[in-house]
């Protein structure tokens, strides 16, 4: 299985399944979703290291506009208490 490939597929067609704007865990489950419809033989083992190929292709282009400090593949609402 080429996952470089398919990292770079997703990624090239982002604007297609993504709505812009959109934050960070809007675009992984959109990504964990269209792998879900367009790449069923992903094994689920393998889907969090292309969601993490595609996340990183997207901040490297500047997908969300803004400059990200931190770990930009850690759920968002990690660590916030209640």
């Amino acid at each position: 299985m080429n996952l470089p490939f398919i990292v770079d597929e997703i990624a090239s067609r982002v604007d297609d399944f993504l709505p812009v704007p959109s934050d960070r865990a809007q675009a992984r489950a959109a990504i964990a979703n269209f792998m879900t419809l367009d790449y069923p033989e992903v094994p689920p083992e393998l889907r969090p290291e292309v969601i993490r190929g595609v996340m990183a292709l997207l901040e490297v282009d500047d997908f969300f506009g803004i400059e990200f400090v931190g770990d930009a593949f850690a759920d968002e609402d990690a660590g916030v208490e209640d």
